[in-house]
């Protein structure tokens, strides 16, 4: 199979759509909306909105949606980025299936994640901030390829999204496009069905918003929790394509 497939793995609230729309604004790639978040809620049952929809619209089947991501690439094209959130890697799922792709990485201070997700969802464990899964497969990429993959940082991104893109196109062996720093705003026909309850910020950009420090306080019962995160977090984010 010709082409280059690119796993994006990502946590909640942390800049991945974003991503996306700047992939997608290139005239060689294809992008995939979070292909295993049906299978996700059909199995642990989650009351996200729109939950029936999004199941109906996507396969719930885990090797099913495996195969798809690994096998041809959509229209043609020599990229296909896959927005791929870690969270949805459940306990017992097969994940022999990265093998096929080029997995990259983008975290977000937890801090920052725990006071967004919790604007929406309660946050009941770390599980469902993904630190954990993105740690995990950390680990199974390094020891598959003997080699640290691309992990990016979102502050890093809004500080200078030119030279952190550039960066990251250089590590994964593609051209950098100044087209990845600007879109059009509006919906995409790519959009999972899931947009129309998280995308209304993304659908209003033209481009990565400029980066404003936030002074976040989480409540006292969250820090255990934080705790947990930030360990997985900081294992990553020292081995980041650092912004120098």
């Amino acid at each position: 199979m010709n082409g280059i497939r690119i796993a994006m793995w990502s946590g909640p609230r942390n800049l991945s759509t974003a991503m996306m729309r700047s992939f997608e604004n290139r005239h060689d790639t294809v992008v995939a909306d979070e292909p295993f978040y049906a299978h996700y809620l059909y199995k642990t049952e989650i009351d996200h909105p729109g939950k029936e929809e999004i199941i109906a619209s996507q396969s719930t089947d885990w090797a099913e949606v495996a195969d798809m991501c690994t096998g041809e690439i959509p229209d043609s094209k020599p990229i296909w980025y896959q927005k791929q959130m870690a969270q949805h890697n459940l306990e017992g799922c097969d994940l022999s299936w990265i093998k096929g792709v080029t997995n990259c990485f983008l975290i977000r201070d937890p801090k920052q994640v725990i006071a967004s997700y919790g604007k929406r969802f309660p946050v009941e464990n770390e599980r469902l901030l993904g630190f954990e899964q993105q740690s995990e497969l950390l680990k199974r990429v390094e020891d598959a390829t003997g080699e640290t993959p691309p992990i990016l940082d979102a502050k890093d991104i809004l500080i200078n999204p030119g030279m952190m893109l550039k960066k990251l196109c250089n590590r994964i062996g593609i051209e950098f496009s100044e087209r990845m720093l600007n879109w059009p705003a509006g919906k995409r026909d790519s959009d999972g069905m899931w947009a129309p309850y998280w995308y209304n910020r993304v659908e209003e950009s033209t481009g990565f918003n400029p980066y404003l420090e936030k002074e976040v306080y989480l409540d006292d019962e969250l820090i255990p929790m934080y705790t947990r995160c930030v360990e997985h977090y900081n294992l990553l984010f020292k081995k980041r394509i650092n912004n120098e």
